[in-house]
């Protein structure tokens, strides 16, 4: 393969004709490869949903790219920019981006989930079977109709180390929009798995600062902590905010995080070692915290907070420590909780990944990546997929993630 040759593009485009920003987009981002693209993707951000499909319908149908995937967004990037839509503003713009990537020897099986339900139990159906040299997947799903943390968190089951990068799609209730290849859909789930010999790697961002000091958890059940390091889970916590400044309490105040430690047995926990989750409730009389996830017995945590500040530099570290090689692509699902919300603007994301090459996303409703491992679904993150070069590195290996 020629190393120069160029392999990725990204396009944005906006307007009251959604159809004709589509093809724009498109073409921005199919115009400077030097072939036909292997993976197209689609982000459309538009306020009515049947405008949007006619949007998706119509990239599809001016593209020659082998595989399509792309949803419904609340915001999109590309172009170095974000576009986010004011849901209050019913004369804001439509936008879409796209996003269009060359994978010289890949395999790339687009796939459709639903869910069914059999007996006292919901099923996904599906999932194409795993192979020895699956590398990634790509994961875009309604989150009204597709039981998308479940399936996320037990993918490991059904998928044994293929880390799962992506996000919500946009829109209310039945208003969402999924596309693959030359469909369009209203529910479920729709993505791909890319195979074969890719050079790619996932980074997720938390944005997360940690409190106080490590502790461990004495006594849990589900996802009630009712003792860290044996005493009162409540009293620990409210030791940690003694010795807060006044800005970090006010910004525990405004939404107090968790991290759980994804592997006990490392000598550090350090950044991206912990899987951070909510902090959803207190009960003063026995003492006890509820918490956004299951917490077991002799796990490892520490309180967080998150602000603008430690969100920049939680991505900008992230960005710094990235070693797999060049970039010359990336795909980023950034939530929409950030951008304007977090940093006043809608460009933070991509900005700080200028050397990232050609990068296209959309602002999610719930961001999916793997934190130690093991996939899981998240709020308030930015998570990536970067792609290389494998030519231009000495040892020729894939990496799978973080």
């Amino acid at each position: 393969m020629n190393r120069n040759m160029t392999r990725f593009g990204d396009g944005l485009a906006t307007g009251p004709d959604l159809a004709a920003a589509a093809a724009e987009a498109v073409r921005q981002a199919t115009l400077p490869l030097d072939g036909r693209a292997d993976l197209l993707c689609v982000f459309v951000s538009g306020a009515d949903p049947q405008e949007v499909e006619h949007a998706a319908r119509h990239a599809m149908a001016i593209s020659d790219a082998r595989t399509v995937v792309g949803c419904s967004a609340q915001g999109v990037i590309g172009r170095g920019q974000g576009v986010e839509r004011d849901r209050k503003d019913i004369d804001d713009l439509g936008a879409v981006a796209a996003w269009a990537a060359i994978l010289p020897g890949a395999r790339l099986t687009p796939f459709q989930l639903e869910t069914l339900r059999a007996e006292d139990r919901l099923v996904v159906v599906g999932m194409p079977e795993s192979a020895p040299d699956d590398v990634v997947g790509i994961l875009l799903a309604d989150p009204h109709s597709f039981p998308v943390d479940a399936f996320v968190e037990r993918s490991e089951e059904v998928l044994p180390g293929l880390p799962l990068v992506g996000g919500l799609a946009g829109g209310g209730l039945g208003e969402s929009r999924l596309f693959v290849d030359d469909k369009v859909i209203e529910s479920g789930a729709v993505g791909v798995v890319i195979g074969g010999p890719v050079e790619a790697m996932t980074l997720l961002s938390q944005g997360a600062r940690p409190i106080g000091p490590l502790m461990t958890v004495t006594s849990a059940e589900q996802n009630i902590l009712f003792e860290l390091a044996g005493a009162p889970a409540l009293e620990k916590l409210e030791e940690v905010v003694a010795g807060l400044t006044g800005e970090e309490r006010d910004l525990a105040a405004d939404g107090l995080l968790i991290g759980v430690a994804m592997d006990e047995y490392a000598e550090e926990h350090e950044q991206g070692d912990f899987l951070v989750r909510g902090v959803v409730g207190v009960d003063p009389d026995t003492g006890a915290l509820a918490v956004g996830d299951v917490v077991e017995t002799g796990q490892t945590v520490r309180f967080q907070v998150r602000d603008a500040g430690a969100a920049d530099h939680d991505l900008e570290a992230l960005v710094r420590g990235f070693d797999v090689g060049p970039v010359e692509g990336a795909l980023l699902f950034s939530c929409n909780g950030r951008g304007r919300a977090m940093f006043g603007g809608s460009d933070h994301d991509i900005r700080a990944l200028t050397g990232f090459g050609s990068v296209g996303g959309f602002f999610a409703d719930g961001e999916i990546g793997p934190v130690a491992g093991r996939n899981h679904v998240h709020g308030f993150t930015a998570s990536i997929l970067a792609f290389g070069n494998r030519d231009a590195r000495n040892d020729g290996r894939t990496a799978h993630g973080r």
